[in-house]
């Protein structure tokens, strides 16, 4: 007998009836404000570029001049033969940036969640989620084999109803600015709810470095806590950093506990040295240049306010994601059809990644825009029906 993918195909049917099916765009530039997307310029609002850094001459140069060092691949794992000088002078600057220890590089956000959580966690334990949180950190928590329990968005009475009756080794995870919300988590009753009751608080602070904090230090500087008050920091180098990668900043104990126990650490190649190169020169240009922080904001102002004029449905966000509440699918794929009509590239996002009934358009900016930009945005905005 043959063995067919029939049931598959039933699968992608189902979902394009749903209105929930997924489809590449292909670029054919350069990241930034401007972009070719299937042959068409348009003014990008769909990227986590926060900074404008993807781009940045100096960093294109620093990673130019590391390839001539190091050439494109690692070769193999940190642990066998990938770890340089680069990658150790990358991860000590930055646990300087975080205020901590150490810092440990990992190839990608979604190896890093998955790899802290399961070398933390095992069976009997528990992990305690917030129910919003991103994919990575949901898987995380399934694949390590603990008690999983999710908790009402930032309801903190819920999660204390749920872990006061703990005995077992626990582990609060949480994102620190919601990907598809923009709104930021309520760290500091988190921390105290997590001392209180001898669990660890772990932060993805992926959309928050670069963009909060008065040094872009991210959510755990914006509310002045220690590496006492969250004990697991992660973050991703792909957004405000504009290259490629993440890290995990804490203690030495934890440090050294994911270099032994983190498969998704142990068992990959080591990203590229020139990525570490060109990260290093972006870390930089991050903590001297305040005035892209300072732009973004503004921006991100600008549209609020522009937005609230026009009746758009925006919303509560502190951060540079703006979502647009549509609702249901087809309504937020016409929606951004209209607006790549219209020369701008504003993603629609669906169920499974937003909850039934909550589609919407993400909006996110970059220090790159100006406020030009933002009100041709908001005018394409008005003149399409929602």
């Amino acid at each position: 007998m043959t063995v067919g993918f029939a049931s598959l195909e039933d699968d992608l049917e189902s979902l394009k009836k749903q209105n929930i099916y997924r489809s590449r765009r292909l670029v054919s530039s350069s990241q930034g404000v401007c972009i070719e997307v299937d042959g068409k310029k348009v003014i990008n609002f769909s990227s986590n570029n926060y900074l404008g850094l993807a781009n940045h001459p100096e960093v294109i140069e620093s990673f130019k001049k590391a390839t001539n060092q190091y050439g494109v691949g690692t070769g193999s794992a940190h642990l066998i033969c990938g770890h340089t000088s680069s990658h150790q002078a990358l991860e000590e600057e930055l646990a300087a940036f975080t205020g901590r220890d150490r810092v440990l590089l990992f190839s990608t956000g979604f190896m890093a969640n998955t790899g802290i959580i399961s070398a933390l966690l095992t069976r009997g334990d528990f992990v305690f989620e917030d129910r919003l949180n991103h994919a990575s950190l949901l898987d995380g928590g399934l694949l390590s084999g603990a008690i999983f329990k999710r908790y009402i968005h930032k309801d903190i009475g819920n999660l204390q109803t749920k872990i006061k009756s703990t005995k077992r080794k626990s582990l609060i995870v949480t994102d620190g600015v919601f990907s598809m919300d923009g709104d930021l988590a309520l760290l500091p009753a988190l921390s105290l709810t997590a001392k209180k009751n001898e669990a660890w608080l772990m932060v993805d602070d992926a959309h928050g470095f670069g963009v909060l904090g008065a040094t872009g230090g991210g959510i755990v500087e914006h509310y002045g806590l220690s590496q006492q008050d969250v004990a697991v920091l992660m973050g991703t180098l792909g957004k405000s950093f504009g290259t490629f990668g993440a890290f995990v900043a804490g203690s030495e104990v934890l440090i050294e506990t994911l270099i032994q126990k983190a498969r998704s650490y142990v068992f990959t190649t080591a990203l590229p040295a020139a990525i570490a190169e060109a990260t290093r020169t972006s870390l930089r240009i991050l903590m001297v240049e305040n005035w892209r922080r300072d732009k973004l904001l503004k921006l991100a102002n600008r549209f609020t306010l522009g937005a609230k004029q026009i009746g758009l449905q925006i919303l509560p966000s502190a951060s540079a994601i703006q979502p647009l509440l549509i609702g249901d699918s087809q309504s937020a794929i016409r929606l951004s059809n209209d607006l790549l009509d219209k020369g701008f590239l504003v993603s629609a996002i669906r169920p499974p990644t937003v909850p039934k009934g909550q589609a919407r358009l993400r909006i996110t900016f970059s220090a790159n825009h100006d406020e030009q930009q933002i009100d041709q945005l908001l005018d394409a905005l008005e003149s399409t029906t929602l």
